[in-house]
């Protein structure tokens, strides 16, 4: 199957075949997202070795499957070694025996389960990199991890004896919704944009969920077969994720549990306190952690520092998870059936502003702005018995001397801006505005699925419109 998406990451890992000299790549990102998929896809026919890190393993297991993984990929039997610096003297035995001259492909898979506490496996495949495979020109070094933070931290910016020596990195990060789209089409399933933004807010692009949508199938279909239907994939996915990132994930189930409950976002104290966490260093590792695995974002109030800076949940199959997989049981048509409550628009219009978030980059081509430096941001301010208060999820302050509030709203048809409507727009850009150091211009950026009527408080109030088919663009 040809590769859907991944444009640029394919044009790099194609480079690093093609250089002069030895590689190391260290590759990252969620569980689900293709990593290994792409890996075997252009440097399958390349390897000379490949292995895959075992869960919650002892080192004799993890030795052992070396012993497996070795035979696998040589068609030689190995006694298993009884160190990871044996096991990689073994490896380097069997590449010097190969003659060609092409890059030769080392890949090692699930990183973080491999490097537990006292295997010595991070010192011997730093010995591994330093004193053989960089002094050639013939090996490329894959490293893989789902843990990101532990592959920012012990590989990326390794600060002993890899420290620099990663030649290239990859974050893999979820499909866009104009990557989505190519690989359900690719799969022969022809949905609307709606339809794919619709399935999209509850999976959040990632590959490995999308490759179970069936074709032939409606909405309502696929969120039931997904999320509800007996041994429905995405229904025990949440406790897998957190239990193979995090091992024992409590504090991180804290956290994410605490900001579950509020839908505005919650700052760092307000975390602590709701999740009875410890105030201390740990907590900022929990959050960094999380960050990192996409679960939640990090954003700094407009004219704030950061250490005002508001999380809230950012990854869309975790929103949709809390709001209705854990809580509701499961029919026939519980999709539906959960559309009728009241609380599916508070959902629906998280998860479209998440969407909007992920796709900076597509609104700023919209908006003609993509060579413009900008800064993402939100805005509180909160009412008293003098002052009106006001909210701004999401703003992009810009270098041009315009910032643009951005106004976002998920709906089957044209959105209309009603009177009251219209009235409550107006107020929060009049306090926006009033309470703000900036002297830049505002514009009222509108951002809908089908378009807004063009009625009076339409030309009164929009200066910007971006449809859904925006956001379904290749960024520039």
């Amino acid at each position: 199957m040809e590769v859907q998406g991944r444009d640029k990451e394919i044009a790099l890992m194609g480079q690093l075949l093609e250089s002069d000299r030895s590689e190391f790549l260290a590759l990252y990102g969620r569980r689900r997202v293709g990593k290994t998929y792409l890996i075997d896809q252009l440097y399958g026919n390349k390897m000379v070795f490949a292995m895959s890190g075992l869960h919650d393993a002892t080192l004799p297991e993890q030795l052992q499957n070396f012993s497996q993984a070795f035979q696998s990929s040589t068609k030689q039997i190995t006694p298993t070694p009884k160190n990871w610096l044996e096991a990689f003297h073994i490896l380097i035995q069997h590449i010097e025996k190969i003659k060609r001259p092409s890059k030769k492909v080392v890949f090692i898979d699930e990183l973080p389960w491999l490097s537990t506490a006292r295997s010595g496996f991070l010192s011997s495949i730093e010995h591994f990199w330093n004193s053989w495979a960089s002094k050639r020109k013939d090996i490329l070094l894959v490293v893989c991890g789902s843990a990101a933070s532990w592959m920012i931290q012990n590989i990326v910016r390794n600060k002993g004896g890899l420290h620099n020596r990663i030649t290239q990195t990859i974050r893999l990060l979820p499909f866009t919704l104009g990557e989505t789209e190519k690989l359900l089409k690719s799969n022969g399933i022809k949905l609307s944009q709606y339809q794919i933004a619709q399935i999209y807010m509850v999976t959040g692009g990632i590959p490995y969920y999308l490759m179970s949508v069936k074709r032939g199938q409606s909405v309502p279909q696929i969120i039931n077969n997904l999320c509800f239907n007996k041994d429905a994939l995405l229904a025990k996915e949440f406790d897998f994720l957190f239990e193979s990132l995090f091992g024992n994930g409590q504090n991180h189930l804290a956290i994410i549990n605490a900001l579950a409950e509020k839908n505005i976002g919650l700052t760092r104290t307000e975390i602590l306190k709701k999740g009875k966490l410890p105030n201390a260093g740990s907590t900022t590792r929990l959050l960094d952690e999380l960050e990192e695995s996409g679960f939640i974002g990090k954003y700094t109030p407009f004219e704030k520092k950061s250490k005002d800076a508001l999380y809230r949940i950012a990854d869309p199959y975790t929103l949709f998870y809390y709001k209705f997989i854990k809580s509701t049981k499961s029919t026939s048509n519980t999709y539906l059936s959960i559309s009728q409550t009241s609380s599916w628009p508070i959902w629906q219009g998280m998860a479209f502003e998440n969407i909007c978030l992920y796709h900076i980059p597509q609104i700023k081509d919209k908006l003609g702005i993509s060579g413009v430096n900008t800064l993402q941001a939100s805005w509180i301010k909160k009412g008293t018995k003098l002052d009106q208060g006001a909210q701004i999820d999401m703003l992009i302050d810009r270098d041009d001397a315009i910032i643009n509030v951005c106004e976002a709203k998920f709906s089957q048809d044209v959105f209309v801006i009603e009177k009251d409507y219209a009235k409550k727009l107006q107020t929060k850009l009049s306090v926006f505005k009033q309470n703000i150091k900036s002297k830049k211009s505002v514009f009222l950026v509108f951002i809908s699925t089908v378009g807004v009527q063009k009625n009076e408080y339409y030309f009164d109030l929009v200066q910007n419109e971006v449809k859904l088919t925006d956001l379904f663009a290749d960024a520039k």
